[in-house]
Parts: structure tokens; C-alpha cells; sequence
């Protein structure tokens, strides 16, 4: 019960955060339709390539994240400040490629993303990205300084910095938006982030634990620091944007059923993420306590897999039936035409198999990362993902339900490979701490 209590506490804020942005993006959008449909088209582009730009600099801020929560659990000051120290200096060196490098190449990627140049949506793609790429340091910086706050066992003040982010992204779109079109919507973005930037900057110097580290030595050098992190982040990083890779080519699968099923298939997977997100608040919350534990010399990677397993399986089934009960008025609530909806509703309605099963694979995916033990997790996702494609193919006559069945398959065999890891945790033993007590107490 101890670790059902503390896995809610730290995973309830991170879902509002991750609530707050996906609120925030619906409504730009619904901005932005105003401007025409390449404008729209240009936009939606642009948000797929932040996302592989978030898994980019999870790298940074995943490791991040766990090496100060270890380091917090172990008491050790010096490890904190060596760790906080290389994510920053990772999230910094992972910048120029992407803001300078994608700034220079913003017209040919905007013509990779659309599949051609020379039109109106290339064109308003190519300014979105003039702004939204430099715009990246921006969100870079925050995503580290969201890492290394939840790493000090501090969920609520990421949360606040996304509400005071997404906020003000919402009261400047309608100006931006007005006064300078797509870039209008690039700039709200990067002026929202940037004033909760600063409150991040902020809330990590008050932060007590942080405050400490900074009086203390480096546990190591900068660059042993930096190779621990990136060890660290990278399979996390990888599992990100395997994902995303996943969905997006799921995409082109879906585009052999017609545009109805596009549509709806687009409409659709913006309900499920709404739910998917409670699951991946429950991940970070796991890897947060688990790699705590561990540097204290607690080994409970059983305990708190158990109770991370029965919060995801709670969550995917109250999904599941909520999305039963409402996918009519989900598809009909974001506007789509009859067809649409109708077609939506029914891949709603057929997802519940497929959200219990990835609930419980990514509550318990956070044990692993937590413990760093994360490559394995990664090559997991991505057999998962290279399975998905395939079965997706093959059930693409049975239509959306088809789909449906392909991504439960795929979860159900990533679900269980990973139950296996799982049941091969070693039983906890004595370490660190504990050992140093128990040798104490012996004599």
C-alpha cells in the first residue's frame, strides 16, 4: 500500500501536466482552422516533428531523472550535482543539430513531411519551422529542468509550469494567430515555454535538495557524468520514438481502408492518448520510486512492479469502458461528419483489449527504467512495433476493428516478454545500506 500511495502521488501531477499540453495543442488547432486547411496541414506536420524532437531530448531528460532520484535515495549530494550537471550539459549539446540544423533545413523537411514542395501548405509549413525550430532550445531547456525537478521527487512543479506554459500559449494564439498567421502560433508556443522557463530556472534553485548539491564536489568527472546519462536516457529515448515511428507508420496502413478511416483513425487516436497519457504519469512515477529505492539500497523492483501493474490495469480498464460507453459522443463532440464518426466510434469501441495490455506494459515498464535497466525494455518495443506493421497488413480487411486486433497482438506478445524480465527480477538482498546495517547488527 506504501508504494500504491507513493506511485499516486508522484504520478497525478504528471498526468495534468501531459493533460495541459495536449489541451493546449487541441485548441491551437481549432485556431489555426481559421487560417484555411493548408494551414492546418502545415501545423499537424510540424507537431509530428516536435515529437520526434521530445524523444530526442529524452535522452537528457529521462536519465536525468533517474540519476538524481538514485542519488537522492542514497543521501549522496555530490552524485546529485554531477548528475544534474550532465543532463544539463546533454540537453545543451543536443540543441545546435536540432534547432540551428533543423532552421537551415526547414524548407527540405517541410517538403519530406508533406511529400513535395511548391505548395501553399509547404509554404506555411517552412515559416511554422522558421520560428518552431530555434524554438527548440527553448523547449529543450525545459523539458532538462522538468527532468531534474522530478528526479528530486518533485512532480507538482512541472505541472505548474505546464499550466503557466499552456496558458499563456492559449491567451497569445488568438493574437499571434490574427497578427501573423502559422508563425503566430510558432511564436505563442515559444513565449509561453520561455516564461515557464524562467519559473523552472527558479523553482530549481529553491529547491532544497538541489540547493545542497550545488555546495558539494562532483562525484565524478564531467564526462564518466555525461556517459552515465546518456546510458542511461538513450534506450528511453529510443522507446519514445520507435513508438512514434509505429503510429505514424500505422498511418499509412490505415490509408488503404479510404479517407473515412483516416479520419477517424486521426480523430480517434486523440481520445486514446488522453487515456494513454495516465499510463505513461504511472511510468514515470515507477522509474522516479524505483531508482530512489535502489540508491537508498532497497531492492522492491517486485513490490513496486506489483502495485505499478495494478494502477496501469485499473486505468486501461476505466478507459475501456468509458471509451465504450462514449466513443459516439467523443467522435460527434471534435465535429466529425457522420461516416467519420460512426467509423471512429467503432475503433473506440474496439480498443479495450489493446489498453489494458499496454496500461500494464507501461506502468511496469517504469521498474525498468528505473533500475536502468531500460536496452532491454527498448528492444522489446521495438520487436513490438516491427510485429505491429505486419499484423496490421494482414487484419487491414477486417477495417478499423482489424487495426484494433493488430495492435492488441503486438501489445499482448510485448506483454509478455516483459512479464517474463519481470519474473526474473532476483529476489531482493540485502544491499547497500541495508547490508551495512545488517553487518553492523551481526556483531
Amino acid at each position: 500500500m506504501t508504494h500504491r500511495r507513493t506511485l499516486i502521488r508522484l504520478a497525478h501531477p504528471v498526468y495534468f501536466e501531459l493533460l495541459a499540453s495536449v489541451a493546449a495543442g487541441i485548441i491551437t488547432m481549432v485556431w489555426v482552422a481559421r487560417l484555411g486547411g493548408d494551414a492546418v496541414a502545415a501545423v499537424a506536420v510540424a507537431t509530428n516533428v516536435e515529437n520526434v524532437a521530445l524523444g530526442v531530448v529524452l535522452m537528457a531528460a529521462s536519465g536525468t531523472t533517474v540519476l538524481v532520484s538514485r542519488a537522492r535515495g542514497a543521501g549522496d549530494p555530490a552524485a546529485v550535482r554531477s548528475a544534474v550537471r550532465a543532463g544539463r550539459l546533454l540537453g545543451a549539446l543536443l540543441v545546435p543539430p536540432v534547432a540551428l540544423g533543423g532552421h537551415l533545413l526547414r524548407e527540405p523537411l517541410a517538403g519530406l513531411v508533406l511529400g513535395g514542395a511548391g505548395t501553399p501548405a509547404h509554404a506555411l509549413a517552412t515559416a511554422y519551422f522558421a520560428i518552431s525550430l530555434p524554438g527548440t532550445a527553448v523547449f529543450f531547456a525545459i523539458t532538462v529542468v522538468d527532468g531534474i525537478l522530478k528526479g528530486a521527487g518533485d512532480t507538482r512543479t512541472p505541472m505548474r509550469l505546464a499550466f503557466l506554459a499552456n496558458g499563456l500559449i492559449l491567451v497569445l494564439d488568438p493574437l499571434l494567430i490574427h497578427a501573423y498567421g502559422v508563425q503566430g502560433a510558432a511564436l505563442a508556443t515559444v513565449l509561453g515555454r520561455s516564461v515557464a522557463l524562467a519559473a523552472g530556472l527558479l523553482a530549481v534553485r529553491r529547491n532544497p535538495l538541489l540547493r545542497a548539491a550545488r555546495s558539494a564536489p562532483p562525484s565524478e568527472g564531467t564526462i564518466a557524468a555525461l556517459r552515465r546519462t546518456v546510458a542511461t536516457g538513450l534506450p528511453m529515448s529510443v522507446d519514445f520514438v520507435v513508438r512514434m515511428a509505429g503510429t505514424l507508420a500505422l498511418v499509412a496502413v490505415v490509408a488503404r481502408l479510404g479517407v473515412t478511416s483516416v479520419a477517424a483513425y486521426g480523430i480517434a487516436t486523440k481520445a486514446m492518448y488522453v487515456a494513454t497519457m495516465a499510463f505513461y504519469a504511472v511510468r514515470q512515477a515507477a522509474a522516479i520510486h524505483t531508482a530512489h529505492l535502489l540508491g537508498s539500497g532497497r531492492d522492491e523492483r517486485r513490490a513496486v512492479g506489483r502495485q505499478a501493474l495494478l494502477l496501469g490495469a485499473a486505468l486501461g480498464t476505466t478507459a475501456a469502458v468509458l471509451l465504450l460507453v462514449t466513443a459516439g459522443l467523443l467522435m460527434r463532440g471534435f465535429g466529425a461528419a457522420p461516416d467519420v464518426a460512426a467509423a471512429g466510434a467503432l475503433f473506440l469501441r474496439c480498443l479495450g483489449p489493446y489498453l489494458i495490455l499496454t496500461a500494464g506494459f507501461i506502468a511496469l515498464a517504469g521498474v525498468f527504467e528505473g533500475a536502468g535497466d531500460s536496452p532491454r525494455l527498448a528492444r522489446i518495443t521495438v520487436l513490438g512495433v516491427l510485429a505491429q506493421l505486419p499484423l496490421a497488413l494482414a487484419l487491414s480487411d477486417l477495417g478499423l476493428p482489424g487495426i484494433c486486433g493488430a495492435m492488441a497482438l503486438a501489445m499482448a506478445g510485448q506483454c509478455a516478454a516483459l512479464g517474463l524480465l519481470h519474473r526474473r527480477t532476483p529476489v531482493p538482498q540485502p544491499t547497500g545500506r541495508l547490508r551495512a546495517r545488517s553487518g553492523s547488527g551481526s556483531a
